[in-house]
């Protein structure tokens, strides 16, 4: 392979990773059609791989990739025979040339009208939340379906069905009315942690976390407070993930391996982050209505501002978690609960209940709940059955980091 082709297949792999849901937002927003513009962006960066060996890199990429995603979409549209039908869809549509693509050219950042299009109430919330992955991170059919745990052809059909529904009800893409924001308001919380959390912790890759898509949740979030700047869940949000995103450069060492809470080095740990999370769900706690971001983003902040894993104040937490289970009743509560619980009544106390938890179908398949139990058996002396916990996590994770550091642990139970 030529180093020109490598060059632009590295800056093509980028631009995907990085600017895929701002191109595919304009697009959508001019052509009124996700499936259309969705199909034109694709097309787009294809038409890069071979453009950009011959003309260059262009300086603005992403601009490139939004003029010649449109002027995709403008062709198929005269060419079909309903374009004049159809005409009323387009919005400010570009000139016959289109734009120019230099370093002057910005993209208008229509992301939260996409996350709203996505969770709009007429579609399920698996499909919201389907539809966010593939449109706002780009991520692949299959990787979606193995999310999910269903087959690849369902999730397929699923994507479709949704986006045939926007189409036929004539769902707007635009941010609701004032009126119509609380509503919507879930969803579209919904769908940012869902965002935040896929860049958090990737599902595939070998990195831990994914940048662009952290960054990518933090705008939209920002956006929405804007939009809402009384509603409490909104700041709640917001504050969760600033008190989680704090700990980011302290999550893996030096060599790229998984580093636990407890041995993390606080120092690292970005306070200002931690105070303005902090300062966000004051209020809210003030008011006696905190709902489930805020109660989780106080679960952060009692993590975040304990000066040592040993003085975190372990029955604050747990209170905390009562609460959140009350609030959003939910088996990955119950999960995480437990790891307060190991540190309150200890692993005999948590494998117990634990046990229970092993009974609920929602977590056959979450890679969380054998590496617990591999923990706390690990915890026991008992390392046979807790090499069988992590052989089964193992099985059950695809992220590189996460991997190697089971294997690790897996490896020194062995060596036993």
């Amino acid at each position: 392979m030529s180093d020109g082709l490598a060059r632009v297949q590295t800056a093509v792999a980028e631009a995907h990773r990085t600017e895929w849901s701002r191109v595919l937002a304009a697009v959508a927003r001019q052509t009124g059609d996700l499936d259309l513009a969705e199909d034109c962006v694709e097309d787009a960066y294809v038409t890069a791989l071979t453009k950009w060996v011959t003309d260059g890199i262009p300086a603005n990429p992403a601009a490139w990739l939004t003029t010649t995603a449109r002027r995709r979409a403008i062709d198929i549209l005269r060419r079909n025979i309903a374009f004049r039908a159809r005409a009323h869809l387009l919005v400010e549509p570009p000139t016959e040339d289109g734009p120019d693509m230099d370093d002057e050219f910005e993209i208008p950042d229509e992301r939260l009208r996409l996350v709203f299009t996505c969770c709009h109430p007429a579609l399920s919330r698996d499909s919201q939340m389907a539809l966010t992955l593939r449109l706002i991170c780009g991520l692949p059919t299959d990787d979606i379906a193995r999310l999910f745990l269903v087959p690849i052809p369902t999730m397929a059909a699923r994507l479709t069905r949704a986006k045939k529904k926007i189409a036929v009800a004539k769902i707007p893409y635009r941010v609701p009315d004032a009126a119509e924001l609380p509503d919507r308001l879930t969803a579209a919380l919904g769908v940012i942690y869902l965002l935040f959390t896929t860049g958090h912790t990737q599902p595939n890759g070998a990195d831990l976390a994914e940048p662009e898509l952290i960054n990518t949740a933090f705008a939209l979030a920002r956006l929405l407070r804007v939009l809402m700047p009384d509603e409490h869940e909104v700041a709640g949000l917001l504050a969760l993930m600033l008190l989680i995103d704090a700990r980011r450069p302290t999550r893996v060492d030096a060599a790229g391996d998984l580093v636990l809470l407890e041995h993390q080095d606080r120092s690292r740990w970005d306070r200002a982050a931690i105070a303005e999370g902090a300062a966000l769900i004051e209020p809210v706690f003030r008011s006696g209505r905190p709902g489930p971001y805020a109660i989780q983003a106080a679960i952060a902040a009692t993590h975040a501002t304990a000066p040592t894993w040993e003085e975190t104040d372990w029955p604050q937490l747990l209170h905390l978690y009562d609460a959140l289970a009350t609030r959003w009743p939910s088996p990955v509560v119950e999960l995480n609960r437990l790891g307060v619980v190991l540190m309150i009544a200890g692993p005999e106390t948590a494998l117990s209940e634990l046990a229970t938890l092993e009974q609920d179908q929602r977590l056959a398949d979450y890679p969380y709940l054998p590496a617990l139990k591999a923990d706390l058996l690990r915890r026991l002396h008992r390392p046979d059955e807790a090499a069988t916990a992590y052989r089964h996590a193992l099985d059950l994770t695809a992220n590189e980091t996460e991997r190697r550091f089971l294997a690790r642990r897996l490896t020194a139970l062995t060596q036993l």
